[in-house]
């Protein structure tokens, strides 16, 4: 059993928000945060066979990217 699974989530300007889980093959997307969370919960019971397998947390890590200039 996984106590926790990690989720790089960034914004993506096109789509809404991606989400990749850090050490399980796990892709998702949503157009807002609110459907990317449930995605991510359909997703891994997808992924994880028994449902005692699931993790019991699962955090969100959000990436911002920021461009500065430097004149």
């Amino acid at each position: 059993m996984y106590k926790e699974t990690i989720f790089i989530v960034e914004e993506d300007p096109e789509i809404g928000f991606n989400a990749k889980a850090l050490g399980f093959p796990i892709f998702t997307q949503g157009d807002t945060m609110e459907e990317l969370k449930k995605n991510i919960k359909d997703a891994i019971s997808c992924y994880f066979d028994e449902k005692s397998e699931i993790p019991k947390v699962i955090r969100l890590h959000m990436v911002k990217e920021e461009v500065l200039a430097y004149a």
